[in-house]
């Protein structure tokens, strides 16, 4: 009886809810734990790595592995474990950046098509499908060779009238272009699954009494919809994080991504 009336004070809510699901599954936990096992070793992992992860050492080309070099040496003698600790922070960085990009336009796109339909609807579907038909990597390419040049002359046309040095790093234009464009490759199936869960949620009763006592449109979606359908996307936000991360990776090696 006792317990009965100490959860009944708790307060209730969806997050509160999501959470005492978490903590009941031993894996979720567990893969949560790994994950944020991996952020803090992508963040704070090269400050306690003993080697620079651009120092070269001839010397101790193509090492295996070994206590002092985790997971060896490279053709220039460079500790393997300190460049991959640091080339996770793009990863993480990027990865995280360009989901968040994607869910909101995504979810915001979803959302509208399925609450208001009509040609708005066949609009945004339309458009997902366009996206969706287009080749990735094609898409990747003629937004960076078409963007990137023009970027990179105004930021050295930049420099040579203010000095500023911050227009000599070229990095930003990297980061900005694949943000930009990965997320413009991977908003389709969020804004899909959105557009599902209102499709079955706009219907309910709840939705059915927002109407009635003349809350207009906009507040109906965001505040009593919208929450609603988060739960599969939350799923999906999870898997997105490993798809963004790859696709981060292989445009980088094919050198449209951000550059060594």
């Amino acid at each position: 009886m006792t317990d009965l009336v100490h959860n009944m004070d708790k307060p209730v809510s969806l997050w509160r809810d999501a959470w005492d699901r978490l903590v009941k599954n031993k894996l979720a936990v567990i893969g949560l734990v790994m994950v944020v096992v991996l952020f803090l070793a992508a963040i704070f992992g090269p400050y306690l790595t003993p080697y620079d992860f651009l120092s070269q050492n001839l010397d101790d080309r193509n090492l295996p592995m070994s206590w002092a070099h985790w997971f060896g040496t490279d053709d220039l003698g460079r500790d393997v474990f300190s460049r991959v600790l640091y080339g996770a922070r793009t990863a993480f960085f990027v990865a995280i950046v360009v989901t968040i990009i994607a869910v909101i336009l995504g979810a915001a796109l979803g959302v509208l098509a399925g609450y208001v339909g009509g040609s708005t609807d066949r609009f945004i579907m339309w458009l997902s499908d366009v996206t969706m038909s287009i080749p990735n990597l094609l898409l990747v390419v003629v937004i960076n060779t078409s963007i990137k040049p023009p970027l990179a002359r105004w930021m050295e046309t930049q420099y040579l009238e203010t000095l500023n040095p911050i227009y000599r790093n070229t990095m930003w234009i990297d980061f900005i272009l694949v943000f930009g464009s990965m997320a413009l490759i991977t908003w389709p199936p969020y804004a899909r699954l959105m557009r599902a869960q209102v499709l079955s949620i706009r219907s309910r009763p709840y939705v059915t009494a927002a109407k009635a006592i003349g809350l207009p449109a906009r507040q109906i979606m965001w505040r009593h919809i919208a929450p609603n359908a988060l739960g599969p996307l939350i799923v999906a936000v999870s898997a997105g994080l490993g798809t963004a991360m790859v696709l981060e990776s292989a445009f980088s090696f094919l050198g449209v991504g951000v550059t060594p």
